[in-house]
């Protein structure tokens, strides 16, 4: 059998680092769905809630590694669900602003229970998890540090 090349090894991690995160992420859609959040916009009302006040769809587009068309073809729906308001900037007006709702607070609080994930991710020890975190920051910040962009201006859930 012929040896592996270090590029394709590689390769292999990283498709398997991406399959591993598409099925967590199907997991997770399965059970926001039950409340009627698709995966997607939940995860826009995290960014929302980590960015704090004057949110703009650039910012989230950003934050979450999605082309502005997406993530204003997002922002439109979620925005027609009544999760979000959209409003023009009192000084410039050709910025948007966005702000969630008092339903867009529920379907947040809803978001907030991961039992998927917790589930999955008990698979591994404290310790395990721990490794895995370290490794994971190592690579998301190579990563940044290949698109160009900041770690520290990329908010992160706080944990462990």
């Amino acid at each position: 059998m012929p040896e592996i090349s270090e590029a394709d090894k590689h390769y292999n991690l990283w498709a398997l680092l991406h399959q591993v995160s598409d099925i967590i992420f199907s997991a997770r859609e399965t059970e926001l769905l039950q409340h009627g959040i698709p995966g997607m916009q939940a995860e826009v009302l995290f960014v929302i809630k980590a960015i704090g006040k004057d949110v703009t769809p650039a910012q989230i587009s950003r934050l979450i590694f999605r082309r502005p068309h997406s993530v204003s073809g997002i922002l439109n729906r979620m925005e027609k669900a009544g999760l979000v308001k959209k409003t023009k900037d009192l000084h410039r007006k050709n910025l948007v602003r966005v702000t969630i709702t008092a339903k867009g607070e529920q379907a947040y609080k809803q978001a907030l229970k991961r039992k998927s994930v917790q589930r999955i991710m008990s698979a591994l020890s404290e310790g395990e998890q721990q490794k895995l975190k370290s490794l994971l920051e190592t690579l998301r910040n190579k990563g940044l540090k290949e698109l160009g962009m900041d770690s520290k201006k990329v908010p992160f859930p706080k944990f462990m």
